[in-house]
């Protein structure tokens, strides 16, 4: 456990550099800084890009709409609760992330929605400590924390980030540290992605990848979500790969 602390937006997830400082001595910190490779676990028997399914097909990576129907499905036809996805999406990421960061969480916008609030409750009975403000300088973020977790829009996001939001992603653009990003990085075009948005050096991609994760430049590509029924799998051709032993998670890249 490295007790590193992260910063989560709805959106930012980061640990603190002090606690980190065994592990970074004798590193030069220089614009290329990139956390450690022992804060990336790689899974035994996994790191192949292509990553086949069983059947030997290449995984499939799904458009906007497609992925939109899927969740839908899971949802409806297999009754899944909105509660459910998160929990196993939330420790698909924690999984393929690392064990022991601690949060520290900025919610710009917060829900009045029961499931939102719940989650805000458990998170402050923790004692996860919740930022007023986003820091507003790229090399606050670089001083303080080792890691970055984009989770602020989902796949269902189009158009322009309005603000708050878009001041939080010029500010992550800029940043040295690492960036992990859920699903699909924050203000990328879903299918054709964004060449001059931030560039995280992890994706975890839930269900499926998306199509915007074949401009993903990164180190780091991991796909998190058991969950997807055989026959929904079939349906939409997904093409996904066995997951390892009991894992929820399975490293692509």
């Amino acid at each position: 456990m490295f007790g590193l602390r992260t910063l989560l937006s709805l959106g930012v997830f980061v640990s603190t550099r002090l606690a980190a400082r065994g592990l970074r001595q004798g590193l030069s910190r220089g614009p290329g800084f990139l956390c450690p490779r022992t804060q990336w676990p790689v899974m035994s028997g996994q790191g192949n890009l292509n990553c086949p399914a069983p059947s030997g097909k290449a995984l499939k990576y799904l458009g906007q709409e497609e992925a939109q129907n899927i969740d839908q499905e899971l949802f409806t036809e297999y009754r899944f609760s909105v509660d459910q996805l998160m929990e196993l999406a939330g420790l698909s990421c924690a999984t393929a992330i690392a064990k022991g960061y601690e949060p520290a969480i900025f919610y710009p916008k917060q829900s009045s929605k029961p499931l939102f609030q719940s989650l805000t409750t458990q998170c402050q009975k923790m004692d996860i400590p919740f930022l007023a403000e986003f820091p507003s300088e790229p090399a606050l973020i670089d001083e303080v924390y080792n890691l970055v977790v984009d989770a602020i829009f989902g796949f269902s996001f189009k158009g322009e980030a309005r603000e708050p939001f878009a001041s939080i992603l010029t500010i992550l653009e800029a940043v040295t540290i690492p960036i992990a990003s859920v699903d699909i990085p924050s203000g990328w075009n879903v299918e054709k992605g964004n060449p001059q948005g931030i560039q995280p050096d992890m994706l975890i991609s839930l269900t499926a990848p998306k199509k915007a994760a074949s401009h993903f430049a990164g180190r780091y590509h991991f796909l998190g979500g058991r969950f997807v029924p055989a026959a929904l799998e079939k349906k939409y051709g997904l093409n996904l790969p066995e997951y390892p032993s009991t894992d929820c998670v399975l490293q692509l890249l």
